[in-house]
């Protein structure tokens, strides 16, 4: 018995926006991540990329629950004796909040070669403009 891989054809890759605005962060890099994947598609092979392009816009209007946006934070390391710096959600939310979205996005796909392939086919953006018109991205709903 043969194995039955499908054809992935690059061609048919489609464009997805999503808006970010009050939807829970870990839903929607769920339902991101799910996109970038191709978990929604009949030929999802999980060691292929069949997945799509996902544009998320208002990515500074995306919400936390419970109390992470004070308790919640981030640690970065430098790699030198007492190198370690902590970032609350609120601090990334002022100065970045694309990183929010991306950072919990990947840490939902897969730890390897195929996760950095899939990270590029994801664009962030804050505020609800975005240069990717010419792709003519579908709007997509989130779970809130």
């Amino acid at each position: 018995m043969k194995t039955h891989l499908p054809k992935v054809n690059l061609d048919q890759r489609k464009w997805h926006v999503i808006d970010a605005n009050g939807a829970v962060l870990g839903r929607l890099a769920a339902q991101v991540a799910d996109i970038l994947r191709g978990k929604n598609k009949p030929v999802f092979t999980p060691h292929l990329d069949a997945g799509d392009f996902v544009v998320v816009i208002n990515a500074e209007k995306v919400v936390v629950s419970g109390k992470k946006e004070t308790q919640k934070e981030f640690m970065t390391y430098s790699g030198w004796k007492g190198g370690e710096k902590y970032t609350s959600v609120a601090q990334v939310r002022a100065k970045h909040p694309e990183k929010l979205i991306t950072h919990a996005v990947r840490g939902m796909v897969p730890k390897n070669r195929l996760g950095r392939v899939l990270m590029t086919k994801l664009k962030v953006y804050k505020g609800d403009q975005h240069p990717h018109s010419a792709q003519q991205p579908q709007a997509l709903t989130v779970a809130k």
